[in-house]
């Protein structure tokens, strides 16, 4: 160690190094979960590898559908992986084009995606929800070659100019080739060796990112495998192996991707898959297959606290995560008290850092940090950075958060511009998010820095306030975004969702609200709405809320 070294300042118990200004993680992965350094190896080869052992793998369930019952087990999926993707490469498939899939979750879901990254091809997933004209737009900007479609969604590719096929036949009429063809007819010793290397680009995710617009979130091979590596690290050190996982996040999205696309399939789990997240069926999967745990979103903690009091639904669950949104202390800590046997854990990631970043390895930790998200995941570095003066920041202040490690994407398909803004020279990916970590290196997410109100100079995060919000008995949901006013630059507005049977009153929620909160933070208005927009990931549509409110409020109060 040189005097240079003996100099600096120890690195704390939080990661934090004063002396740079990172925060480094504190959990390191065994020698038998490191990422493999091998620059030839695609994500799917490696998942495969992690397979049960052929005979376990003709028993072991993989995937169960929560709707027809219907199983895969480990030897089938791998077959079907194996198959589909002789018959896309016999269909003209190569490395480097790119593959669009439009479907609602399925057994066939992660068969394809596996099947296009086993043949060197890039996979682009988009919500079914999307519009022929938002579909058209991602197939155009991906430069997609193929576009696969679930049947009940074929209308939406009338107008769009590239070859498609269906998932599956639900009648003769239609004259495309279905994937379940080209699983049966495939045979996967047609396929020639394809040369991939841990480099090449494996996805094409779009994501709003942090400068508004839609862009593609480019990800390679290996940060696919980080991610899988990842997963796997989390179900060792949880003991969630033999656990049944119950899979509504939408695959098309990171975080379904990441779990039920191929991360869990490395350590060889069941999950039971819903086409959709449905809160009825939800509960009904729970019982009948006796789940144990469940990623999940802010709006599934929330509906179970609200609907599922006195239900003994959950009494096989012994871990629930959320994600992919903010989840606030309040709502955490009604969810314990209402099923004190499930584990809940936040985690924080996003579309560019592969959905990867901080996570909860255990209970105590959960409880012994209230609203924060986790800490670092093995080989992550962060730094918290002041929004002014660009400085990096210690424990307990808040600043921007940067994240940089092997999960981190390439850029913006595309858009140099937009990459260089979120990703400067050092690697360093800028999220976006408010944020702080604490002495131990629990992170702390306060909002995302655009979605700030400014009032009176003041910075506002909505996210503080619609977790007081949900914490009132009456209000089901709740979403507060900025209104424009002509005296102090923007005021809070909330959208509620009352109970049907509430008497609630604009008056008692801002005075609710601001009983509890300083003077320059209180909702200023307050409309009733039947439900908040959200997307499949369960993050708020607060542009659509914004369009609601067009007119300028001048506020009174």
């Amino acid at each position: 160690m040189s005097a240079e070294d003996d100099a600096r300042p120890p690195i704390s118990r939080s990661g934090f190094d004063s002396g740079t200004g990172i925060y480094s993680s504190v959990h390191q992965l065994s020698d038998h979960l490191k990422v493999p350094t091998d620059p030839d190896l695609d994500i799917a080869s490696f998942v495969l590898s992690q397979f049960p052992h052929p005979h376990d793998a003709e028993l072991k369930l993989a995937l169960i559908d929560s709707t027809t019952k219907q199983q895969l087990t480990y030897a089938q999926l791998y077959r079907s992986i194996r198959s589909l993707a002789g018959g896309l490469y016999r269909l003209g498939v190569r490395k480097g084009d790119v593959v669009f899939l439009l479907s609602p979750n399925s057994l066939l879901y992660p068969t394809i995606c596996i099947a296009i990254f086993s043949i060197g091809a890039i996979l682009s997933p988009a919500n079914p929800i999307n519009t022929p004209s938002e579909i058209a737009k991602q197939v155009v900007d991906s430069g997609a070659k193929l576009a696969i479609s679930a049947p009940e969604e074929l209308h939406k590719f009338e107008r769009i100019q590239v070859p498609t096929i269906v998932t599956s036949h639900q009648s003769k009429n239609n004259g495309s080739i279905s994937i379940e063809e080209l699983i049966e007819c495939g045979n996967p010793h047609e396929l020639p060796e394809i040369k991939i290397k841990q480099s090449d680009t494996a996805a094409i995710l779009y994501s709003s990112g942090t400068t508004g617009t839609s862009k593609g979130v480019v990800l390679t091979h290996s940060n696919l495998i980080t991610t899988a590596r990842l997963v796997r690290w989390y179900a060792e050190g949880t003991s969630s192996q033999k656990d049944i996982f119950l899979g509504f996040i939408p695959i098309f999205h990171i975080y379904g991707l990441g779990f039920f696309g191929f991360g869990l399939f490395c350590s060889g789990i069941t999950t039971v898959l819903m086409q959709r997240y449905d809160f009825q069926e939800m509960v009904k999967a729970i019982e009948v297959h006796k789940v144990n745990n469940i990623p999940a979103v802010p709006p599934v903690v929330l509906s179970l606290v609200k609907h599922c009091k006195g239900n003994s639904s959950l009494s096989t669950v012994r871990r629930i995560g959320s994600g992919a949104a903010p989840l606030s202390k309040e709502l955490t800590e009604a969810f314990r008290a209402q099923f004190p046997w499930v584990e809940i854990r936040q985690g924080y990631g996003l579309t560019e850092s592969c959905g990867a970043a901080t996570v909860f390895m255990s209970d105590h930790e959960a409880k012994a940090h209230p609203g924060s998200c986790g800490a670092l995941l093995p080989s992550f570095s962060a730094k918290v950075v002041d929004i002014g003066t660009g400085f990096a920041l210690p424990p307990y202040k808040e600043g921007e958060l940067w994240l940089k490690g092997p999960t981190i994407m390439k850029g913006y398909l595309g858009n140099e511009e937009a990459t260089n803004a979120t990703l400067d020279k050092d690697g360093w990916l800028k999220t976006g998010d408010l944020g702080y970590f604490d002495e131990e290196g629990f992170l702390y997410i306060v909002d995302r820095i655009k979605e700030l109100i400014k009032h009176n100079g003041y910075q506002v995060a909505p996210a503080e306030l619609e977790a007081m919000l949900l914490s009132h008995p009456n209000v089901l949901d709740a979403a507060v975004i900025p209104v424009e006013d002509e005296e102090s630059g923007q005021i809070p507005m909330a959208y509620v969702v009352k109970a049907s049977t509430s008497q609630l009153t604009e008056e008692q929620v801002i005075q609710f609200v601001a009983a509890q909160v300083a003077p320059y933070k209180k909702v200023r208005r307050v409309e009733f709405i039947d439900a908040i927009p959200k997307s499949a990931a369960g993050k708020i549509l607060r542009k659509q809320l914004i369009l609601l409110t067009q007119r300028p409020i001048h506020s009174k109060l």
